[in-house]
């Protein structure tokens, strides 16, 4: 079995990207088309509006993660924080991904919740993909670095 180099996580802000969405979305690692039926549907099952992360905002989150990934011993290879979403690649670590995703979350919630933010920030769950060779570590890594807002 090859080694994890890395692994490149993806999460989005609360309602921004939702089943049914036009470019389409992921569930469960698998890749759907747009449902115009499912979005509007997804979108009257909202519990609060949609969240996007203003310019302070996205800074206040990228330092968040940054110190956490400090705390945890996590080399951030590539971060990219956007109005909707974040993508980080990172160097491979033995915690549970899933621990590291909600340090990541958790921490830049309560880093935006010092500047008056309250409600849902985050969707639940996140995307995946790892890095066992370095070349697909290096194309995830330009990936996120050619990421905008």
């Amino acid at each position: 079995m090859a080694n994890t180099l890395g692994y490149m996580l993806t999460w989005t802000t609360y309602g921004t990207w939702l089943q049914g969405n036009k470019k389409g979305y992921v569930k469960k690692g698998r890749t759907f088309p747009g449902d115009e039926k499912l979005l509007e549907a997804n979108k009257k099952a909202q519990s609060e509006k949609a969240f996007r992360l203003t310019s302070q905002q996205k800074k206040v989150v990228h330092d968040a993660i940054m110190n956490q990934a400090d705390i945890i011993g996590q080399k951030v290879l590539a971060i990219s924080v956007c109005s909707n979403h974040v993508h980080i690649v990172v160097e491979y670590i033995s915690k549970p991904i899933c621990d590291v995703v909600a340090y990541y979350k958790n921490t830049s919630r309560q880093a935006l919740k010092t500047f008056g933010i309250t409600g849902r920030i985050w969707t639940t769950g996140y995307d995946k993909g790892y890095c066992f060779d370095q070349k697909t570590l290096q194309q995830r890594i330009k990936y996120v670095q050619n990421q905008s807002s």
